[in-house]
């Protein structure tokens, strides 16, 4: 993702971030929660940090950016340092993925303080992270979060959802 996609898309009313019907939701629900809990929490977290960038106003909006920006170099570093210290398989795919993340938020980020962009480009770039969280956090999260439980609990991970 760079700046120029995301520009182009809030320009552009028939183009969608690329979400699952079941993970539409803009708010945390129990069905996110893959059982390693200080995994858990912090993709709590990041839903109440992007939900911010879904909702920031041209006055905000670089705050709203900054704080996700925070959010996720720490979010990212803490799996980062699970998936090094334990020498986790997979993490390559896993660590480029933060790292392309993260790249868009600068590139989000330098075009809003350089005013080439607005608000409307940090909320597009909000509805497209949550789009993409649900599948990175199914396939890439979900196996960490299984390895982080079966090396501190000795098994797999168990997940209580609530119902309503």
């Amino acid at each position: 993702m760079n700046t120029q996609d995301f520009t182009h898309a809030s320009q552009t009313a028939d183009i969608e971030a690329p979400a699952r019907q079941s993970d539409a939701s803009m708010v945390w629900s129990d069905a996110r929660l893959l059982g390693f809990t200080p995994m858990d929490d912090v993709h709590e977290e990041f839903y109440e940090v992007v939900l911010r960038l879904v909702t920031c106003t041209d006055t905000n909006a670089l705050a709203a950016i900054e704080e996700f920006e925070g959010h996720a170099v720490r979010h990212f570093a803490q799996e980062d340092e699970w998936m090094s210290t334990t020498n986790f398989p997979p993490r390559d795919c896993h660590i480029e993925e933060h790292a392309a993340v993260l790249k868009s938020v600068c590139e989000v980020k330098a075009a809003l303080e350089a005013g080439q962009v607005n608000a409307g480009v940090v909320r597009d770039f909000g509805v497209h992270l949550f789009g993409w969280f649900p599948g990175h956090a199914d396939y890439l999260d979900s196996a960490l979060a299984a390895w982080m439980t079966k090396l501190t609990m000795g098994g797999k991970p168990v997940v209580l959802r609530r119902t309503i």
